[in-house]
């Protein structure tokens, strides 16, 4: 009996492969829009599972390194990144993952068209995707908000195709204080006869060989007082270099020892007096950051889907080649449930990041309707907390579905669940955005445009074929409105506690109502059933989840949270008696 070795999985296009994404593209897009960029997303598509996974392997292998001193002991805090990573930085200025969005050659569809191609792009790119990201992030933010200085000798350089004048940005938010909660931030800022110098410690800074960065920092007056909280925060650009090629008064202290995104270099470092331009008026950080911010949350929802996409099909390629029990896992029943579950789960997040994206170039040219740019401000932080829990999960399924191989490192495996482990924690936490979701409400209103929105969505199914699943979404978009109107009511404790579940609710009612309208388009087309399918999966589920955070559940969660003591007296007291 001869000697048996596994094949491992193999991709050969993943544009070509992913169906579901070509059918989305087809559904969002103008027919003229889709034929044009198709031919070009193949290539794409086959360099990403090419050149691209190659030289993203080759930065894993070799992850960057710091080296603080020169050979006789001065001080030069250099941060050295493998040859891959700088390949991926190359290709990325040459397949415009950023400049597509910016040269706007297709108009309001423009971010829809690079958001695929950061898609394609992503999972085989050892995380360069975060580099890009607040690259966009900056560049957007300057278009809006930079003053001519910043518009015509940096916004150049964010968006070009020319891998020798292409400059990525870093977001230098985090320290001691917290991430998420700016409103600790303990920079300041001093006014000098050119600016500003920044002075401070930053705990967490990706993409620290950037060229660039954005922070937020307190300008202190001339007697040395500040405001606190977060109206006391302005934001400033930076560059990381002088003239001289020596940094711009920065110390690095150490790189971060990260669970994954080994390859991209994350460090701890401090201001030291660090020339720096306030962006915007003084105390409007917080207020211009916002701009920046909603680039890269969409950026994470990309990276966390596309990595969904690729761990499938690679997870679907392996069960045509792996036999269990006598039989290829391809024709194993219990598998197949498990991958038609996670397939239903990562379309779900296709639709809404696709969607978002499409609403978002719309806004940018200023071609979204008031209802739209409501529907959108709800929706960006409800798609990135939910698509990044659901990374973690579809992930780890698919490591499992390889057995005891996806459990291995030199598979290359493990490596898509570290790094995924990172996107509900980058760009906010899942509770800290589901908190975001409720300020959208009580500031901006932006629960009323939405129920407008997919409630006209929903009925244009309410007679046919898809009349039932129409009635069930509609019913999900009556218990959201409903139960936000009870939170208004019950107060800021019950609003808080119900927010992760009620985060959830708008996230799965407005995949539904997207996979509704998408299924009517199939059928009116004639396309195969598969969108249906769909359709009818996702809504076999809750798709409101909701906690109603009672005082007595607000009792029960603190003891069982904290380990704390629960009066059972107190207990049976909130259970009703028969």
């Amino acid at each position: 009996m001869s000697e048996f070795f596994q094949d491992g999985p193999r991709l050969e296009n993943a544009y070509a492969q992913d169906s579901p994404l070509r059918r989305w593209l087809e559904y969002l897009l103008p027919a003229e829009t889709f034929h044009e960029i198709e031919t070009d997303l193949h290539r794409l598509g086959s360099r990403s599972v090419g050149e691209i996974a190659h030289w993203g392997a080759e930065a894993e292998r070799n992850p960057p390194k710091l080296v603080p001193f020169d050979p006789w002991g001065r001080r030069i805090d250099r941060i050295d990144t493998a040859r891959g990573w700088q390949e991926l930085e190359r290709i990325a200025a040459e397949e415009g993952i950023v400049a597509t969005a910016y040269e706007r050659a297709h108009g309001p569809h423009s971010r829809l068209h690079q958001m695929v191609r950061l898609f394609l792009f992503s999972p085989a790119s050892a995380v360069a995707s975060c580099p890009l990201a607040m690259t966009d992030g900056a560049a957007r933010l300057i278009e809006v908000h930079g003053d001519n200085d910043l518009r015509h000798r940096v916004y150049p350089k964010l968006i070009t195709r020319d891998p020798k004048m292409f400059w990525t940005s870093g977001q230098w938010m985090t320290e001691r204080t917290g991430g998420s909660d700016v409103g600790g931030t303990s920079t300041m800022a001093r006014s000098t006869a050119d600016g500003y110098a920044l002075f401070g410690t930053k705990w967490f800074t990706s993409a620290t060989t950037s060229p660039m960065a954005m922070t937020l920092a307190r300008i202190e007056d001339e007697s040395g007082a500040i405001v606190a909280g977060s109206r006391g925060l302005s934001l400033f650009y930076l560059e990381t270099r002088q003239a001289n090629g020596e940094l711009n008064n920065i110390q690095i202290h150490r790189l971060k020892d990260k669970l994954g995104t080994k390859a991209l270099p994350t460090a701890e470092l401090s201001l030291v007096g660090t020339r720096a331009k306030l962006i915007g008026l003084p105390g409007e950080g917080v207020k211009r950051i916002v701009t920046l911010v909603n680039v890269t949350r969409v950026y994470n929802a990309a990276c966390a889907v596309s990595s969904m996409r690729r761990a499938l099909m690679m997870s679907r390629d392996y069960a045509r080649r792996r036999s269990a029990f006598g039989k290829v896992l391809s024709q194993q029943p219990a598998h197949l449930e498990t991958l038609a579950q996670l397939e239903v789960e990562s379309q779900g997040g296709l639709a809404l990041l696709l969607y978002v994206a499409s609403l978002m170039g719309k806004e940018e040219i200023g071609q979204a309707s008031d209802v739209e740019s409501g529907v959108l401000r709800i929706l960006v932080p409800v798609l990135k907390l939910y698509t990044g829990k659901q990374g973690v999960s579809v992930i780890s399924e698919v490591l499992e579905s390889f057995g005891g191989a996806g459990y291995v490192e030199d598979t290359g495996l493990p490596v898509m669940l570290r790094d995924a482990q990172v996107l509900p924690i980058w760009e906010g936490t899942t509770n800290v955005l589901s908190l975001d979701v409720l300020r959208s409400m009580a500031r901006e209103g932006t629960l009323v445009p939405w129920g407008e929105h997919f409630e006209e969505m929903v009925s244009r199914s309410s007679a046919g074929p898809l009349a039932s699943e129409a009635e069930n979404v509609r019913g999900a978009i009556d218990r959201v409105r409903q139960f936000a109107r009870r939170m208004m009511s019950e107060g800021d404790l019950f609003a808080q506690a119900s927010a992760r579940s009620f985060a959830y609710s708008v996230a799965r009612t407005s995949i539904a109502g997207l996979l509704l309208d998408h299924a009517r388009w199939s059928i009116r087309h004639e396309k195969d059933g598969a969108a249906v399918a769909v359709l009818r999966r996702w809504c076999r589920q809750d798709l409101t989840p909701l906690v109603h955070s009672t005082k007595s559940h607000r009792v029960e969660t603190a003891a069982l949270a904290l380990d704390e003591s629960l009066m059972l007296s107190d207990l049976l007291e909130s259970i009703p008696q028969e």
